[in-house]
């Protein structure tokens, strides 16, 4: 039978909506309702969890991290309330992660994706990334560099999907499982590239560690700061 071309809309207004949750960057608006501040414009320039704590504290970076977790969670269950086949469950993960990184309402400068891709993740694959988070607070505890922690998560996540499936763990249908998977692979992707930049800075020894303060974003920093 052929697909109704009205569930086909449907469909495509789900993944642009899980883009348009992801644009909403609490991170940018809390520390300028609270600080006054454009978050891109201090410390690492990212509009993320980590740099909002460094711009605003401890407590408006959880409530970031909280937030950013919440919009990958709701995007992957807002999808399957509305009985959207897997691969556009698959694909709103993804928009609301690239909704995260590049917020149409916010000038297409936002975050790295990670604690989105935690949340979108984590209602597909509840398992795999809890494996995953125990290998970044592994890192980031020897370490104390989130952003090696979180390159080596955004590695992880495709191989603890894989190992989970291959051990049964998982209980994904033969229709979820490569969805889900390359879901995996296309954040775990997106994590690394937009830590290239603090790849080169951890390989020159100038990537700021856990909890270390800086200054104004230097030029470039936007694309490349945790």
């Amino acid at each position: 039978m052929k697909p109704s071309p009205v569930l086909d809309i449907a469909f495509v207004a789900i993944v642009a909506g899980a883009y348009l949750l992801g644009s909403i960057s609490w991170s940018y608006l809390l520390v300028r309702l609270l600080q006054g501040l454009d978050v891109r414009t201090v410390g690492s320039g990212n509009a993320g969890a980590t740099n909002a704590m460094r711009a605003a504290g401890k407590g408006v970076g959880t409530a970031v991290l909280l937030l950013d977790v919440a919009k990958g969670v709701a995007a992957i269950e807002v999808a399957r309330a509305l009985s959207a086949p897997p691969m556009v469950v698959g694909a709103a993960a993804v928009a609301v992660v690239l909704g995260h990184v590049y917020p149409v309402f916010f000038g297409f400068r936002g975050g790295k994706g990670v604690a989105t891709s935690a949340g979108a993740m984590g209602a597909l694959a509840p398992l795999a990334l809890a494996l995953t988070l125990l290998v970044f607070f592994l890192v980031v505890f020897w370490k104390r560099y989130m952003s090696l922690g979180s390159v080596i998560a955004g590695a992880t996540f495709p191989v603890m999907v894989l190992l989970c499936q291959r051990l049964g763990w998982e209980t994904w249908s033969g229709t979820e499982w490569p969805w889900v998977l390359l879901a995996a692979v296309t954040l775990g992707l997106i994590i690394v590239v937009k830590h290239l930049g603090n790849l080169r800075r951890l390989a020159a020894g100038t990537e700021p560690r856990l909890g270390e303060r800086r200054g104004p974003a230097s030029h470039g920093a936007a694309n490349h700061g945790e």
